[in-house]
């Protein structure tokens, strides 16, 4: 059971790992981090946990480590496989570390999603979290009990979803967890994007990624063994977790608090640093924001700051002024200038891109207006006039091995102060957008990756200016709505950080309108027209351009992100279809209105199940008269003529169970030579199909643990079978000198690259043995696409579903020589000729595009 001390408590620290050899370049996925510092210090506190009274939880490393594995066995026994993937709903608990560090020792994939927070906005959460579970294709959810029922809903919506249960139903303390290997390349996070746009897309990232992006924080801000963390950060959003692995990667303390604790009282933040002597910690501008403007100086009376090193700020638009005013107030407290750190990331780069410099103040670049808005310059300004010029705070240089990119439309480099899209690239780039290859393809641009963000390089710093979706057009000026939202927020009777500007069409004049949707407390109409009056005033005054339009809403009314961004996009399309309004529905209304859906949704799911059971029996009763026949024939008759009746019995039964089979390429299965064949993995009907189509006297590869079941081993004996220890027939020689014989003696053989297949839609990474032995053996690789077996019969399920079947064959590829060069050459082109016709994402496509 993890310790209870209070805040106040001070905390003995075991050595530090100065005396501990660490070789971080064997460290290779997060859970031999976790292995690591468990297996070295189980009992070296590695996180505090503290709550709304100040005391605090600790978490030992080897607690961890114990905690998780409890997790991963309890997932195992309930079925999920590798590479499945695992919805977290839970808050800044000691669960969610559980959950996450469990999950990925179960080879599993975590989803983090946000716990509900508002009971008004209970609708629109519904609406969003199913949109990420259905995407995600997630076969569990762990959740907490307040909410159970809640996420119980959520399941009618998610055909994925297996089970909904807590981290106390998911645990077990029995039984042996079997030995996973994990690889750099496997995937450790989907991270949903916040959703601006109200549309959130998956950013798939592996371990790799996330140690490449955790060195590479380390080369900017040098992470010491003495240092300490504090983090009010959420668990669910990128930053707040990688605030948590980069110090377990470290291994460095971390005090913990709920982001409901800093929204609540932000100077808890500053005490918790203050009272751990903490040396690292930060959150976006908004929260610094809170700090100016709501802590007064009675409640931090005493307050150090002056072990505050590394004062972070990132994750959106940094605000000069925020910025000064922030180090202005609390220097007094010892928080030293240089130790605002302005950053700049994104989820698609793990999180972190670009890192300021410690060894001085924040750099705020000011700049030519005129120029900045009609030319996309930015030239140095000496005016002291604030209609004059516009303030960007450098974001810093781009970390190790992550080149940072200015280009135009047209991808051309620009040069240094001209302003066009910033583009990365590093070995913390994602693997793509899971199960989004439309938003994939559209991110790659020549081997980089587009942030969507606008900005400038100067001195080989960064500076953004903005997002470029939200770029006002007017006047021929370059305008950019948070310079808006700033001047809008000091009007007395605007509801502070309850401001969204945009821009829509204007056929009049060919360009746009502004629009400023404000939020007050104020309904009464003549208050209002005074709030809109100074605020076109202030906008004339300050920004030369009044608003065209300004719509007043009641407060907590404008959409945001679960991190508090602004969703400019989304209230935009409220705005255009006359949904934004000033009330929402009361939240019993919601949940009525939920529960309703929910109950439809369920009764629409009884009756498929219904028509499916009906469908199964069909089909049972098919094999029921078919397979007995088939058993004694087999028993009775020789290999080549047992061959030839399980491929006319395959033809016959797909075609009795209304699954008609359409054949694309017939012509490149005849051929006179030894071919190896490779096809994509996505049912347990996929064997079959190809026994159906392809010639006799192919031999299949397959684990020889099918050699267990008696039934299945009298047909894949008769029809031509090589049993292998292991799919990757890359890493065991003798199963690859075997097979290689076979094919130089004139045997085609049969092959299923991906090695197995899960619940999830998507054609997963190719494992290289076909390839090798192509190469070895001089043998064309013959691909073949397999499309909708996994609608069939999908991987954890017995009820079929007719549907129709397309199969592809695609022209053999011939190997030109012998070496790690064409094996990926091979492995390349089968690959994409598979994507194209499997009818299912790539999860790779982002690597197979960047190399």
């Amino acid at each position: 059971m993890a310790s209870t001390a209070s805040i106040h408590t001070a905390h003995t620290f075991s050595p530090t790992l100065e005396s501990i050899e660490i070789d971080f370049s064997a460290l290779t996925v997060l859970t031999d981090v976790l292995r690591h510092y468990a297996v070295k210090e189980p009992n070296r506190p590695h996180i505090y946990l503290q709550d709304d009274q100040g005391n605090e939880q600790t978490i030992r490393y080897g607690e961890l480590y114990s905690g998780a594995q409890a997790v991963a066995k309890g997932l195992v026994e309930r079925g999920i496989k590798f590479g499945e993937t695992i919805a977290i709903m839970l808050p800044s608990t000691d669960e969610f570390f559980y959950a996450y560090a469990g999950i990925l020792l179960a080879g599993a994939v975590p989803v983090p999603i946000y716990p509900p927070t508002r009971a008004d906005q209970i609708e629109e959460y519904a609406k969003r979290e199913v949109t990420v579970l259905q995407n995600a294709q997630a076969r569990m959810l762990i959740t907490f009990a307040r909410v159970k029922m809640l996420s119980d809903m959520l399941r009618a919506f998610v055909p994925s979803l297996k089970e909904v249960a807590t981290l106390d139903h998911v645990r077990s303390e029995t039984g042996v967890l079997p030995d996973i290997i994990i690889n750099p390349n496997d995937i450790a996070l989907i991270q949903y994007t916040s959703g601006s746009t109200g549309d959130p897309k998956g950013v798939v990232l592996t371990h790799e990624n996330m140690l490449a992006n955790l060195r590479g924080i380390n080369s900017a801000i040098q992470i010491k063994p003495t240092d300490v963390n504090v983090s009010w950060l959420p668990l669910y959003h990128d930053m707040g977790l990688m605030n948590w692995l980069a110090s377990l990667y470290f291994g460095v303390p971390l005090t913990v608090l709920s982001p409901l604790i800093f929204l609540s009282r932000p100077e808890k933040w500053l005490w918790a640093i203050h009272y751990h002597r903490a040396s690292i910690s930060g959150a976006p501008n908004f929260a610094y924001e809170m700090c100016v403007k709501t802590i007064e100086t009675k409640d931090i009376q005493g307050l150090d700051l002056s072990c505050w090193r590394v004062a972070f700020c990132g994750a959106e638009t940094i605000n000069p002024k925020t910025i000064q005013k922030f180090i202005q107030k609390f220097s007094q407290f010892g928080l030293k200038a240089e130790a605002v750190t302005p950053a700049y990331g994104l989820a698609e780069s793990t999180v972190a891109l670009t890192v300021s410099s410690l060894s001085k103040p924040p750099r705020v670049d000011k700049i030519e207006r005129t120029v900045f808005e009609k030319e996309n310059r930015a030239v140095v300004s000496h005016s002291e006039d604030e209609k004059q010029y516009v303030e960007f705070v450098s974001c810093g240089t781009a970390i190790p091995q992550h080149p940072v990119r200015i280009v135009d439309d047209h991808d051309q480099l620009l040069p240094e102060r001209r302003v066009g899209n910033i583009q990365f690239s590093g070995p913390s780039s994602t693997q793509g957008y899971y199960n989004n290859a439309a938003a994939t393809q559209q991110m790659v641009h020549a081997h980089f990756l587009e942030t969507g963000d606008l900005g400038y390089i100067a001195d080989h710093e960064l500076f953004v200016t903005g997002r470029k979706k939200d770029l006002i057009i007017k006047a021929g000026r370059n305008i950019y709505p948070e310079e808006i939202e700033e001047i809008v927020n000091e009007v007395p009777g605007v509801f502070h950080g309850g401001v969204i500007a945009f821009g829509l069409p204007d056929p009049k004049t060919g360009t746009e309108k502004i629009v400023v949707v404000v939020e007050t407390s104020q309904t009464n109409k003549t208050e209002q027209e005074k709030i809109r009056s100074e605020i076109i005033n202030q906008l004339s005054v300050k920004l030369g351009m009044p608003s065209d339009m300004i719509i007043f809403i009641s407060p907590n009314t404008i959409p945001k992100t679960p991190s508090h961004k602004l969703q400019r996009s989304l209230c935009k399309k409220m705005v255009i279809s006359g949904k934004i309004s000033q009330h929402r529905i009361p939240a019993k209304f919601q949940l009525i209105k939920l529960f309703l859906k929910t109950g439809i949704q369920k009764m629409k799911h009884a009756l498929l199940t219904s028509l499916k059971f009906i469908y199964a029996v069909y089909v049972g009763l098919i094999l029921l008269i078919t397979v007995p026949v088939m058993w004694v024939m087999l028993l009775l008759l020789s290999q080549p003529n047992a061959s030839t009746v399980c491929r006319i019995w395959a033809r016959q039964l797909f075609r009795l169970v209304f699954c008609p089979v359409t054949v694309r390429g017939k012509q490149n299965l005849h051929h006179h030579r030894s071919m190896i064949y490779v096809a994509n993995h996505a049912s347990y009907v996929d064997a079959l199909l190809l026994l159906a189509i392809l010639p006799s006297k192919i031999m299949m590869i397959g684990k020889k643990e099918l050699l267990e079941r008696p039934f299945l081993r009298m047909i894949i004996t008769k029809i031509g079978f090589i049993a292998v220890d292991r799919m990757d027939i890359s890493k065991s020689v003798e199963d690859s000198k075997l097979i290689t014989a076979e094919i130089k003696k004139g045997q085609s053989i049969l092959l299923f690259p991906e090695g197995t297949f899960t619940y999830a839609t998507g054609l997963r990474p190719f494992k290289l043995g076909a390839f090798q032995l192509s190469a070895d053996a001089q043998t064309p690789i013959c691909p073949i696409a397999i499309n909708g077996a996994r609608i069939l019969l999908r991987d954890g399920t017995c009820l079929p579903m007719p549907t129709k079947i397309t199969i592809t064959v695609g022209e053999p590829i011939f190997p030109e020589k012998n070496d790690w060069n064409e094996v990926a050459r091979l492995h390349a082109l089968v690959r994409a000729e598979i994507a194209k016709h499997c009818g299912e994402p790539a999860i790779d496509v982002i690597t197979a595009n960047l190399n």
